[in-house]
């Protein structure tokens, strides 16, 4: 595998209007969702590509109601930074591993003290 640093790569672009930005994070979600496929085959990741569907549009659907175009700007970037880094193969396992923890979970059951959190392993 050849290591390109330029691919995937853009220029900072900032959003003039409502109308740009709604369009430039169509796209953003559109690439994420199309590369599902190729993100689990990379990472042997044992989840269905439908699962990690499913995660990017929860990630996206965090930030539905930000109001402020300078925001979103700065939050495509990391979105793009995010999946260049994904696809360029520069994260580790793990690294992708960390949007399906348990403690990601809202519902996630926390410990009732310190001692039983470590006796746990949680950090």
């Amino acid at each position: 595998m050849v290591i390109n640093p330029t691919y995937l790569a853009q220029r900072t672009q900032s959003s003039g209007s409502w109308e740009i930005a709604k369009r430039r994070v169509i796209q953003s979600y559109r690439q994420w969702l199309r590369s599902a496929p190729e993100i689990q085959t990379m990472y042997s990741l044992n989840k269905p590509v439908s699962e990690l569907r499913t995660k990017m549009r929860t990630e996206f659907e965090r930030h539905r109601y930000v109001s402020q175009l300078p925001v979103i700007d700065m939050l495509l970037f990391q979105s793009h930074a995010e999946y260049q880094e994904t696809l360029n193969y520069w994260k580790q396992l793990p690294h992708v591993l960390k949007y399906f923890r348990p403690e990601e979970d809202p519902n996630a059951k926390l410990p009732h003290n310190f001692m039983t959190g470590f006796l746990e392993g949680r950090n």
